[in-house]
């Protein structure tokens, strides 16, 4: 039997046959203006993983539509080679290519090339925190023939296909949305002439790429109060196809919506129903063209089962084509457990697509750096290498070591590796990073990695003669020095107490830690001093799991319970929010709440946690923690925070306890992640640490 039959069937958009029913979606790399082989080494080596059409990241039709300095501008002929090497690469891999035509209008980059933003009208941008000039008659007719342009340059550069980019916000959705195209002239004032625009881009380039297949990503929903109806939705996505759209991809949400499109809060499949909307409009105005749907959907399983169900035609997923490149081949050939899967962490893609960082992935670090760290590297001579600590820095030194011919054992003091990882996959949406850990405990395997799992190296005797040592012994809880908030992480049940000197009962007071590993033993009213990325995890995890509960055991929904209730608390379904089964503080000294967290990711969550209860503090003084609770100074006055559980989660400091045993000894030996430093390390910086110290290891 086949794996994934309704995926495997091949599909045509216009004249083009496709392999699959997989497609790699666009994604903005920052490197599109480099000079080396990155960009071309990028696509290539998805192409050979078995990705069936790529569409590249957006080339902008002019410079005031780019997005900032490191687009790709298709109509300037110093970008045309680069482009022309992608395609060369991509086709000699046996894959297919085709190039986004965009604009981002008022969502451009002033500072990128001293241009004002053009928009519809003079509606200011949140995003680019700027007010747009309305665009002229002539600046439209413009813009329509730079669209056109660039559509006939992708074809002569051997571009397999061309797609304008009218979704998320851009251009051509500004001009189909009432909030932001206020014109009153023949390109707005009613639902038919905000169309206008949009369709005569895709009428301009239909004529100028002649029979070349073209693909159109609109808004299934733009997720902003006021804009586009579903109705409205509908009708643009006939119009398309009346204007020689070959097929549809839907996208979501505006980068300026309150509503979390692409985090990994956000439900699989979330919102395939908005797809499932347009195909079946589509449908009923007698269209038979392929539409496809997007956004979080981050397994081939998932697809196949989206594909089945008849909703779309073919799923488009980009970001976990970054996690791994081989995603298709593996799944399609038995292999979906050696799959890297997407995190939705957003930390190293989309966050760095927003600046001007090289796209990467947290998870695979050798995204957009293929070209530096080949897949396959041969060990001049082959070493012995200790990996001491088995979190995200450990993890992929022992991977890229193994897989750079090293033999390698890996020790860790737990009985499962994926250290901090393993407390972040309790948390209500972050179910997926416990897919990381399942991905390295197999590849690892494969690759011949001894796995030294339940063993704390306190003597590096215990490690026998390695060649060199890899200290990834990760962090510890940093303490406070407040009166009473001596930890006591024994007490593991409700009730339990401790005594204080003058002989009163005292909260529990625990470290993060002990915090994740007894979610049930915590009581009803916490205060969690420290309000970092993990404060804010735990009380994710803790307005949902109450107290004596079964650990994790309502927290992680799965399935339509977690789809519906997402869709509830941002009023897409009617329903009731549940209660908070928790009165929970989570407060600190300075900075913000969630401060160090992804830019795309800090503000859903907090905008989460908040809307389930938690009350949160910035500019604390802490005074003490007496058996009432702690007693802070806010807001110029004091305060108490009452509470049965006080939880330690104020940052970090530097485990290693082996270093100096090792120096002393004379054995070589790295240290990294945070064991190395906490000071702007996280698990981008720890994931990325680990690629190079093992690659280099392995290959000298």
């Amino acid at each position: 039997m086949v794996a994934f039959p309704q995926l495997h069937a091949p599909i045509a958009i216009g004249t083009l046959l496709l392999p699959h029913r997989v497609l790699m979606g666009s994604m903005h790399l920052n490197l599109e203006t480099t000079e080396g082989p990155e960009l071309a080494a990028f696509y290539v080596e998805r192409a050979r993983g078995g990705a069936g059409l790529m569409v590249t990241g957006g080339a902008a039709v002019s410079r005031a539509g780019a997005g900032g300095a490191g687009y790709a501008l298709i109509n300037e002929p110093e970008h045309w080679d680069r482009w022309r090497r992608v395609v060369d690469g991509v086709h000699d891999a046996g894959g297919l290519i085709a190039l986004q035509l965009f604009h981002a209008g008022r969502y451009a980059d002033e500072a990128a090339f001293g241009i004002r933003p053009l928009a519809p009208s003079a509606v200011y941008s949140t995003y680019s925190k700027c007010t747009p000039q309305p665009m002229t008659a002539t600046q439209i007719a413009a813009t329509i023939a730079d669209f056109a342009a660039g559509g006939a340059k992708a074809i002569e550069l051997g571009f397999d296909a061309v797609e304008i980019m009218g979704s998320e916000g851009y251009l051509i959705n500004q001009f189909a949305s009432p909030v932001t195209n206020q014109r009153e002239d023949e390109w707005g004032g009613d639902s038919d002439r905000r169309r206008a625009f949009p369709t005569a881009v895709t009428t301009a380039v239909r004529l100028t790429i002649g029979s070349a297949p073209l693909l159109v990503r609109m808004s299934g929903a733009d997720l902003v109060p006021g804009s586009s109806s579903g109705r409205e939705v509908n009708a643009l996505a006939v119009a398309h196809v009346s204007a020689g759209a070959d097929a549809i991809d839907v996208g979501i949400g505006w980068h300026e919506s309150r509503v979390p499109t692409t985090q990994s809060l956000v439900p699989h499949g979330a919102w395939i129903d908005f797809a499932a909307g347009v195909k079946a409009a589509l449908r009923d105005a007698g269209s038979s063209v392929p539409v496809i749907g997007s956004n979080r959907v981050n397994s081939i399983s998932q697809a196949e089962r989206i594909v089945a169900s008849g909703k779309v035609d073919l799923v488009s997923m980009a970001r976990p084509f970054l996690a791994d490149p081989f995603i298709v081949s593996k799944s399609f050939s038995g292999d979906a457990q050696l799959v890297n899967t997407c995190i939705g962490c957003n930390e190293a893609c989309i966050d760095h697509s927003l600046g001007i960082k090289p796209v990467s992935c947290l998870v695979n670090p050798r995204a957009g750096r293929e070209s530096q760290f080949p897949l396959r590297t041969r060990a001049v001579t082959p070493r012995t290498v200790a990996v001491v600590g088995a979190g995200p820095a450990g993890m992929e030194a022992a991977r890229a070591l193994a897989a750079g011919g090293a033999r390698v054992a890996l020790w860790d003091s737990g009985q499962r590796i994926g250290g901090q990882f393993l407390m972040a996959g309790m948390v209500p949406g972050k179910a997926d990073f416990l897919e990381t850990v399942r991905y390295f405990e197999n590849e690892l395997a494969r690759l011949g990695v001894q796995f030294r799992l339940g063993n704390a190296v306190t003597d590096i005797a215990q490690l026998g003669h390695p060649h060199h040592v890899v200290l990834a012994t990760g962090v510890l809880p940093r303490t406070v020095t407040v009166p009473g908030a001596a930890l006591n992480n024994a007490f593991t049940t409700p009730g339990d107490d401790r005594v204080s000197s003058a002989g009163t009962t005292l909260p529990r007071v625990i470290d993060y830690p002990h915090a994740f590993a007894d979610v049930s033993s915590i009581g009803e009213r916490v205060a969690i001093i420290g309000a970092g990325g993990i404060a804010v995890d735990l009380a994710h995890l803790l307005v949902e799991v109450t107290s004596g509960s079964c650990l994790g055991e309502p927290a992680p929904l799965s399935g339509r319970a977690s789809l519906d209730r997402f869709l509830v608390a941002h009023h897409l379904a009617e329903g009731t929010q549940a209660s908070p089964v928790r009165q929970i503080t989570v407060m600190r000294r300075t900075g913000s709440i969630g401060a160090g967290m992804g830019i795309t990711t800090r503000w859903a969550v907090v905008q989460a946690i908040r809307a389930a209860g938690v009350r949160t503090l910035t500019d604390v003084r802490y005074d003490r923690i007496d058996q009432r609770g702690v007693w802070i100074e806010h807001d110029g006055r004091e305060q108490l925070i009452e509470a049965d559980t006080v939880v330690i989660a104020a940052g970090q400091v530097p485990n290693d306890p082996l270093s100096a045993q090792l120096a002393a000894s004379g054995i070589a030996h790295t240290v990294i992640g945070g064991a190395l430093h906490t000071a702007g390390m996280n698990a981008v910086a720890a994931f990325e640490q680990g690629l190079r110290v093992g690659t280099a290891l392995a290959t000298t």
